[in-house]
């Protein structure tokens, strides 16, 4: 197991002000290229800009996503910014108000096609192990210039909400 997983940093996330762009996709029918094309064609455009990070959300509809796990399921994947307001967006970008919460940040490293394995690795043995459970909210990776799509070298922090585990 990848020491990381055991020690995952555990952090209160505030609310936050994202703009971006999103689209329905199932893993199966994975639109992600797509999405991240179309954002970085108008992200340049984005006013009120807080750093550099890039957001790439995950949003799932039923709180038994995990539970009942099936990769044709349909969730809403966002490529998104934060910013300071909503008032100045451009044409073809939406507002997103991550409410915050309790989340558990592990640290990525590696190609794409290794990220379903590490994902399994904290749902399955992480989570069960640990204090927390997994809270219905939006799940998150954040990318900095330093990322690179096909590179084994390249790191992204992964925010998976929780919360204690009921009594």
């Amino acid at each position: 197991m990848n020491t990381n997983l055991l020690n995952p940093r555990i952090h209160q996330l505030k609310r936050t002000f994202l703009a971006g762009q999103c689209m329905q996709m199932s893993l199966v029918e994975n639109r992600t290229f797509e999405l991240w094309n179309g954002f970085q064609k108008q992200r340049k455009k984005i006013q009120d800009v807080s750093g550099k990070v890039l957001y790439s959300m995950q949003v799932y509809d039923h709180e038994l996503y995990f539970a009942h796990f099936n990769p044709t399921t349909k969730f809403t994947k966002w490529a998104a910014v934060e910013v300071t307001t909503h008032e100045h967006l451009p044409e073809g970008l939406k507002p997103y108000i991550l409410e915050g919460g309790l989340y558990a940040v592990f640290l990525y490293q590696g190609l794409p096609q290794g990220f379903g394995p590490f994902m399994q690795q904290i749902l399955t043995e992480w989570m069960p192990a640990s204090e927390y459970e997994l809270d219905h909210r939006e799940h998150f990776e954040l990318l900095d210039d330093s990322y690179r799509r096909d590179d084994p070298d390249s790191k992204e922090e992964v925010w998976i909400p929780i919360r204690l585990k009921s009594a």
